[in-house]
């Protein structure tokens, strides 16, 4: 007797476990998920370009192929100095690429102007994105000279 009610227990512990598991198979973000920090400017793809506006200079790097789709990275260049990034082309077709890269190229960018270079630190959870953000970066930053 004392063990069917063990098994009964067990059994209904599993249950309660499996079915009260929450799984985000929603295509949804959560409230405040997107950034504006990273919308795209446009969504040029492959070429490279220098434009000039007094001594600024804006470079945007070539279109890095990733897994998930590309990522093309342009940065602002002043006085030898980068002075902003914006990623123009990033992986956004469903919700876990939104919610991934809503995290990680906020982070990626701020890196960038920390460090003026391309040697900066992935973003765990956002390693195919950070390759590719990191590619493209490195050609922006030929061009520019850096």
């Amino acid at each position: 007797m004392r063990r069917i009610v063990l098994w009964l227990m067990s059994t209904l512990t599993v249950l309660v476990l499996l079915f009260g598991h929450s799984t985000s198979t929603s295509s949804r973000l959560p409230a405040g998920a997107e950034s504006s920090a990273v919308a795209p400017v446009s969504s040029a793809t492959g070429s490279t370009s220098g434009s000039t506006s007094g001594s600024t200079t804006t470079y945007t790097g070539d279109s890095a192929p990733t897994r998930w789709g590309p990522v093309q990275v342009e940065i602002t260049v002043s006085d030898g100095r980068v002075t902003d990034v914006s990623v123009v082309e990033y992986p956004h077709e469903n919700g876990k690429d939104q919610q991934i890269n809503a995290r990680a190229l906020p982070v990626l960018v701020q890196e960038t102007l920390d460090a003026q270079s391309a040697d900066i630190d992935m973003v765990s959870g956002a390693t195919v994105t950070s390759d590719g953000y990191v590619e493209s970066l490195q050609s922006a930053l030929d061009q520019a000279g850096l």
